[in-house]
């Protein structure tokens, strides 16, 4: 069966999958509608979770970053996994015990303020609209390389795929389907990364594989890894880092606290019977979490070498015994052709995947010295070396640029596996981007039908009515995500670093304080949230473009890139956490503090025994 009817088959057998499970679970409550009935099994609600938080980004992208970063991509295993252990022994307990149904509410509620409520309200709009961006533009790369139409209408498809069964099942359905995806993207994720690990290694654990020689030889893959990518100009693959040690642990607290702050991750705790499941809740996201994570390197590490290694075949470099690269004089005619390890070859022979991903335009090909040859290096290395060997090639650059996004999708074809194993991964990636955004339309309605119309507008809204408003705000969110995925603003690159950011520097000090601190007060809260928000934004922005305007960068305005310690955008949030407690505390010893039933609410909720029942009620 050629790919493309195999890739419909396996695609479209996943989407009627969460269809059907979405009708067998359809909410028939606003408690079913928001937190799934609170009668969610806490090893269910950790695949659900599991699903929840590998998005598109995790998927699709979190592998190509560490193929593109080396070493130094480890803080997104790090801050995300990490993430988990703050919500399973800081948050998450106390929260479900807390008995609400959003964050929002636990803040007004907690605050004893509306007005704390509606900023949260705000925060969580902001984070949740900014990363569904990007898992509909995921979704549009998928359907445009598999299912053979554009982005435009893939988005479109998403977008009715989502509303079937998240609309119609609110949190419950949206569960049980959770459960269905994490399924299909974890063999999606698994299956390709063993036939690939085998393939080079003949370790069928692809994260044991990562530290096994090459089949054949006496040549570990890291170490063959580390002399191709220096023979082309690059930094050692083991040993790069994404910028300064203190950037790297800014960026890996920033994700932890990201992690914790994100409203749709906190809102799959309110959706088990009690405290205890709260916790195992978390404990069993983190072992789901951990099967794709610990593979995540080994992907990788794998897809970068195959990369280099298809690209290298092409124009008759081989791998020796020893493990050195050596020129086939049958097909390679003329030394000029090659030099070292670099890879070059002819356009006209690219493999057939480079064919099909140009058609994407995230692959592309620039013929800078005008040979009808691909030359693949650094062209801004830092070894004189490898320039002039570049240079007395005739070289002017390089000529392919390969998206970070593309490596897990492309990886299976690069490999030569079989077509199920390619569709396989087509579903998978869909899985992975439509949980995420389904968990996010969830947030994002209740926190408009319940924290918005119920909370402020129509505090005396029947049940029926607020249910229909629930689902009519989640049809309007997928509207305006698709939209935004059709139209993503000029900052787009950093739109998961926006709301990293902005959950980091706004939610997540509000609700630890909201836990711990029985003394901090609404003026304190609320001034810690829009000052975490404000000094964030602006960083942000101020390198991702302001107010939308695509191609702008106003780094000048703050003193130059990078300029606050040579701290990037994207590991900001953490600075503004530290200034929205600061900015909290000060403005809390100068301010009333809060009434005395509050305080011993706050007691209460941290006293580790019962449950109050998820009914949105208390």
């Amino acid at each position: 069966m050629d790919l493309q009817t195999m890739t419909y088959l396996v695609v479209g057998a996943s989407f009627a999958l969460y269809i059907g499970i979405a009708i067998w679970a359809r909410a028939g409550s606003t408690s079913e509608f928001y937190a799934a009935g609170g009668s969610v099994h806490p090893i269910t609600n950790g695949m659900a979770t599991a699903a929840d938080w590998m998005s598109a980004a995790s998927f699709i992208s979190m592998a190509g970053l560490i193929a593109n970063m080396g070493y130094g991509g480890g803080l997104f295993l790090m801050g995300w996994t990490g993430g988990y252990v703050l919500l399973a022994c800081l948050l998450a307990p106390y929260l479900r015990k807390f008995g609400k149904f959003t964050v929002p509410q636990f803040i007004g509620d907690r605050f004893y303020s509306q007005s704390a409520s509606t900023i949260a309200v705000i925060c969580l709009l902001v984070a949740s609209i900014t990363y569904i961006i990007g898992q509909m533009t995921g979704v549009g790369v998928a359907f445009s390389r598999f299912l053979g139409v554009s982005s435009e209408m893939g988005i479109y498809i998403g977008m009715g795929i989502v509303f079937a069964y998240a609309v119609f099942g609110g949190m419950k359905g949206i569960t049980y389907t959770q459960v269905a995806q994490y399924i299909v993207l974890i063999l999606a994720y698994t299956v390709p990364a063993v036939f690939i690990s085998l393939q080079l290694t003949g370790n069928p654990l692809p994260q044991l594989g990562l530290g096994s020689n090459i089949s054949g030889t006496d040549i570990s893959l890291l170490q063959k890894l580390d002399q191709v990518v220096t023979d082309l100009g690059f930094s050692q693959y083991t040993t790069a880092t994404a910028g300064s040690t203190l950037n790297m642990f800014v960026y890996t607290l920033s994700l932890m606290i990201g992690t914790a702050g994100l409203p749709h991750v906190i809102m799959r705790f309110f959706t088990v019977a009690k405290v205890s499941d709260a916790r195992s809740s978390a404990g069993w996201a983190l072992v789901f979490i951990a099967l794709l994570y610990t593979t995540a390197p080994a992907v990788g590490a794998m897809a970068k070498l195959n990369l280099h290694a298809t690209v290298n075949t092409a124009v008759g470099l081989e791998t020796a015994a020893d493990g050195s690269m050596k020129v086939n004089p049958e097909v390679v005619k003329a030394k000029a052709d090659v030099y070292a390890t670099e890879a070059s070859l002819v356009y006209e022979n690219r493999p057939d995947w480079m064919k099909r991903w140009e058609k994407t335009g995230l692959l592309k090909f620039e013929d800078k010295n005008g040979d009808g040859r691909i030359q693949y290096y650094n062209d801004k290395t830092k070894n004189d070396a490898a320039k002039a060997k570049a240079e007395a090639a005739g070289w002017k650059g390089n000529e392919l640029t390969v998206n970070a996004d593309i490596i897990v999708l492309a990886n299976p074809e690069i490999a030569l596996l079989p077509n199920w194993v390619i569709a396989l991964v087509a579903a998978g990636g869909l899985a992975a981007a439509l949980s995420t955004a389904a968990g996010l339309l969830m947030a994002i309605s209740a926190a408009v039908s319940h924290d918005l119309v119920k909370g402020v507008f129509m505090p005396n809204i029947s049940e029926k009515n607020e249910l229909l408003a629930g689902k009519i705000s989640m049809a309007v969110a997928i509207v305006i995500a698709g939209w935004l995925g059709l139209n993503p603003p000029g900052f787009a690159a950093g739109t998961v670093a926006l709301a990293f950011g902005i959950a980091a520097s706004s939610l997540f000090p509000a609700i630890m304080m909201g836990i711990f601190s029985k003394k901090m007060n609404k003026e304190g809260a609320i001034a810690g949230m829009l000052a975490g928000l404000f000094v964030t934004c602006f960083y942000v922005f101020a390198h991702k473009g302001i107010f939308f305007i695509k191609g702008t960068d106003f780094a000048d305005a703050i003193g130059g890139p990078n300029s606050f310690f040579g701290i990037t955008p994207e590991a900001f949030g953490a600075i503004g956490a530290l200034v929205n407690f600061a900015v909290a505390f000060v403005v809390d010893k100068m301010t009333k503090e809060p009434p005395e039933h509050i305080q011993h609410m706050v007691e209460n909720v941290r006293i580790p025994r019962g449950a109050k029942a998820v009914d949105g009620a208390h």
